[in-house]
């Protein structure tokens, strides 16, 4: 198969079995942080009619709505984003064009990097960032 040939069929394959990239600014993901997954796998499910699928490392759920055919979003055992600092509330993540870019920009705005970039394999590259008022957000360029 020529290279260019590999290169649309890989496209499309992909673009058959997951959503495109998001656009820079774009609210792209949501993590929900839980102490108890099994009692947030139900409360979710019982409320909203989620469904769980695990992914990726132990402890990490990506969530399936069954009225929204495109949502990307976990849960996931609860982590320290910040050291010492309970990560609580949703878990945001914009995507970007440049993670190494935005990262670039963070301090001289009164912000802190908390997570240097990172690959998820097939998934994205990331970088979690702390604002001026203390929020965490994250901020990722999806393959």
């Amino acid at each position: 198969m020529q290279q260019d040939a590999r290169s649309a069929f890989c496209h499309h394959r992909r673009m058959a079995t997951q959503p495109p990239p998001p656009p820079h600014g774009a609210i792209a993901h949501a993590a929900i942080n839980a102490d108890d997954l099994a009692a947030s796998q139900a409360f979710y499910a019982t409320l909203f009619g989620w469904t769980f699928t695990p992914w990726g490392p132990p402890g990490f759920f990506q969530i399936q709505a069954p009225t929204a055919p495109v949502m990307r979003a976990a849960l996931q055992e609860r982590r320290d984003l910040v050291d010492g600092v309970r990560t609580i509330g949703f878990e945001c993540t914009v995507a970007v064009d440049d993670v190494h870019a935005v990262i670039a920009l963070v301090p001289g705005l009164g912000g802190k990097v908390v997570m240097e970039p990172v690959t998820i394999p097939t998934v994205c590259e990331i970088a979690m960032i702390e604002d001026p008022g203390g929020n965490v957000v994250g901020v990722a360029r999806y393959f």
